[in-house]
């Protein structure tokens, strides 16, 4: 089976912040985290084993591994990825610091890669994002056959992880997947 990975990098990143941040008695829980805006920013993701995590170690079984975000103050950190394996697409944030381009890319780039290099029935689409926004492409890409899997932390959108094929929780690999 080949694997085809599309990252949201700044949603999982966050979230997983607020999810140290639960873990650390720093909120009640997710949802206390949230509201208050409480995250542990000594929480860092550990990019080579979460490209392990997510795309395997068997490199022939990677059709692609994709990770889109906004550029953080240095370079550096997006220059690591790419040596991690990833493949990276950074948009800048709006005025108001938020993101925009990156959940309509991620859906436009899944749907143009199922129609012109997945095979579906050798192949799996992994989305690593919560929001509900990308509900409508999944339901797209299912209803074409394919098999499409969400992997995030257990406050993904609930919408999100009924319309996967698979829902798999990252909050059992918080610990392993930290720096």
């Amino acid at each position: 089976m080949k694997s085809y990975t599309y990252i949201d990098n700044s949603n999982v990143f966050i979230e997983a912040q607020r999810v140290a941040a639960v873990k650390s008695n720093m909120a009640v829980d997710i949802y206390d985290a949230m509201d208050r805006r409480v995250f542990d920013f000594s929480y860092k993701l550990d990019y080579g084993k979460m490209y392990e995590y997510f795309c395997g170690e068997n490199q022939s079984e990677i059709g692609c591994a994709k990770l889109w975000g906004s550029p953080p103050p240095s370079d550096s950190f997006w220059k690591m990825v790419k040596k991690k394996g990833f493949e990276v697409v950074t948009y800048d944030r709006n005025a108001a610091g938020k993101e925009k381009k990156v959940d309509v890319a991620i859906a436009h780039s899944m749907t143009k890669d199922a129609y012109t290099a997945i095979d579906k029935d050798d192949s799996e689409i992994v989305l690593v994002s919560g929001d509900k926004d990308y509900v409508p492409v999944i339901e797209d890409l299912k209803q074409e056959g394919y098999r499409v899997i969400v992997v995030f932390w257990d406050h993904a959108a609930k919408e999100l992880k009924e319309t996967a094929t698979k829902y798999i929780s990252l909050n059992q690999w918080h610990d392993y997947l930290q720096l």
